[in-house]
């Protein structure tokens, strides 16, 4: 089941983010992966999670972020935990690809045995209903 922390800009997403990624670290039996757009989270995350930045990638749609995440999810084996912020800024604001993309995701979360939270800056009413099948609001 993927975790989504949703709501408008300036809402407390990425706050709430930062504190679940302390609290994942602590709980976690292995490696935690902090995804973002840019590197502004660098001071902010904890040492002990990996910060990746999509814009090193040039990671812009969902189809890349989707490979993005798969790699990560190959490259270690030991992660248990993916956090992402700003996910309508890395992969776009079309809320019917999200919701495919975040479709995708939950079954890559049960093949690799990760843990997927998003933020999403929109609210509940906008989200394509049908996520709520494989997702949670935090």
């Amino acid at each position: 089941m993927i975790t989504l922390i949703i709501g408008r800009k300036g809402s407390g997403k990425t706050k709430k983010l930062i504190e679940t990624v302390d609290r994942t670290i602590e709980s976690s039996n292995g490696n935690v992966v902090c995804v973002e757009k840019n590197d502004n989270l660098r001071f902010d995350i904890n040492y002990r999670a990996r910060l990746v930045e999509t814009d090193l990638f040039n990671i812009n749609n969902y189809e890349a972020f989707y490979g993005l995440l798969c790699g990560i999810c190959s490259g270690d084996h030991d992660i248990t935990d993916i956090l992402v912020d700003a996910t309508l800024k890395i992969g776009g604001s079309d809320l019917e690809q999200l919701g495919q993309f975040l479709k995708r995701v939950n079954e890559l979360g049960v093949i690799a045995d990760k843990r997927f939270t998003f933020t999403v800056s929109a609210d509940r009413e906008e989200l394509p209903e049908y996520i709520f099948d494989f997702c949670k609001i935090a």
